[in-house]
């Protein structure tokens, strides 16, 4: 079950209630399902981006910490999400998913999970 979002979140307002919308869809219950910005932090790559943040997604998933959504002012309240405000938490990752939307609609999401043989 997926219980971590590496969210895309450029930190619009149309962007942003966008991906959480369609989030929303997807997910029937937000319980349990944290989400945040690596955007927040390290800012727009661009190209680089989806790759980056797979990266923090993986360490995630390795080391059971979540990095904060930094500069988070105003969270629109129709995010029911937990958002990892300010602050890293622990949180022990079934499957991670990472959001990458690029320029023209070029879409797409990875799922990472930890090795279970």
């Amino acid at each position: 079950m997926v219980n971590y979002i590496n969210a895309h979140a450029t930190s619009t307002v149309v962007g942003d209630l966008a991906e959480v919308n369609a989030l929303k869809k997807v997910f029937k219950t937000t319980t349990g399902v944290k989400m945040n910005s690596t955007k927040s932090i390290i800012g727009r790559c661009l190209g680089a981006a989806g790759g980056m943040e797979a990266i923090a997604t993986i360490k995630a998933i390795q080391t059971g910490w979540l990095h904060p959504t930094i500069n988070q002012f105003n969270l629109d309240p129709t995010v029911e999400f937990d958002t990892v405000a300010d602050i890293k938490q622990p949180h022990e990752i079934d499957v991670a998913i990472s959001n990458s939307f690029g320029f023209g609609g070029n879409n797409s999401v990875v799922a990472f999970s930890s090795f279970r043989p």
